[in-house]
């Protein structure tokens, strides 16, 4: 098969693929990995949230949406990845049932000056369930092979690791009341350590496979020969592996607030993030720990919430940044 490369698409051009169908089991075996709040894991919980309903994890969104542009788009395509996500937004629901489709809109282009064998492509995309409502929008670059250009002879220096003070970056945590309360009390600059996930071969390629099934996330073969260098980790499992230690380590907080008889914050969902970026390559045997830093927050039109902006981070096991992105989420007002 002919692969399409950067020199087939066109600013403006427009790409419609789909379907990709929820199912109940699905939203809640990805909840009970990666996201479990009661509005991803059961009706008689989700009524007790914002949302009201069971739906589907915001990230969870994300991964099918990556499975379906794998499917229809980038297999056919000399596609080796992004480098982040400009901005996500979460806008209805999506819910068991649904069947999901996309409409991606080709934007600005421009070759690469430091990797001249690929150019740089923005897409923004529309996720539309089967009424046509648009559930999500996403906006990022992707990278793609240009045809007829040999790889840049630098790639297996810059993908060799150095080593730093381990987990460096994150300084010291703060207060954790002062970034799970209310919104009066959320301390902005506190930075709140998540804790530590590690990747291995095994969940490596089960994410991929499931989600985003480029080759060198599935073959040591493929790996090697991509700009990668090795096997290495779907992006979205690094986004997803963050939520998974922020709701541990918020759940271990409540339940101390609880314990010492303190009053529980209603949760809130999350609109969407922005400004996403992978840093680095996470391979198998990485173990990435996690962090998170208020930066702003603000009250909104919607009686009794406000929001909350963070700044996420991952640090891997020799210090180096390999993940950074900018997430929202509704916080209660207190009283």
């Amino acid at each position: 098969m002919s692969l399409k490369h950067f020199e087939d698409f066109s600013p403006g051009q427009v790409l419609e693929y789909g379907a990709y169908r929820v199912t109940r089991d699905e939203v809640i075996s990805f909840a009970q990995e990666f996201d479990p709040q009661p509005q991803h894991l059961s009706e008689a919980a989700a009524a007790k949230t914002m949302l009201g309903v069971l739906c589907a994890s915001g990230w969870h969104t994300t991964a099918m949406v990556m499975r379906l542009q794998y499917d229809h788009f980038m297999n056919e395509a000399a596609a080796l990845g992004a480098p982040g996500v400009e901005e996500v937004k979460w806008i209805k629901p999506v819910l068991p049932g649904d069947v999901l489709s996309v409409r991606g809109a080709v934007g600005k282009m421009r070759p690469s000056m430091s990797r001249p064998e690929m150019g740089l492509m923005e897409m923004e995309f529309a996720v539309l369930n089967q009424r046509g409502k648009t559930v999500m929008t996403q906006r990022n670059f992707l990278m793609m092979g240009r045809r007829g250009v040999a790889a840049s002879p630098q790639v297996a220096e810059r993908a060799a690791p150095v080593t730093p003070a381990p987990f460096a970056e994150l300084g010291q945590p703060q207060n954790p009341s002062a970034i799970l309360g209310y919104l009066e009390d959320i301390e902005i600059g506190a930075t709140l350590d998540l804790g530590t996930y590690e990747f291995t071969r095994e969940n490596v390629t089960r994410f991929a496979s499931a989600y985003d099934p480029q080759p060198f996330h599935l073959s040591d073969d493929a790996a090697a020969r991509s700009h990668f260098g090795r096997l290495a980790a779907s992006g979205w499992q690094t986004a997803a592996a963050y939520m998974k230690c922020m709701i541990a380590r918020r759940d271990a907080i409540m339940a101390d607030m609880q314990a010492r008889g303190e009053p529980l914050p209603p949760r809130g969902p999350s609109p969407g993030f922005r400004d996403l970026r992978w840093l680095r390559p996470v391979y198998p045997g990485d173990v990435v720990r996690y962090s998170s830093t208020p930066v702003e927050k603000r009250p909104t039109s919607r009686s009794g919430w406000g929001l909350v902006f963070t700044q996420g981070v991952g640090v891997n096991q020799h210090g180096q940044r390999v993940y950074e992105y900018r997430g929202s989420s509704f916080r209660p007002l207190r009283g």
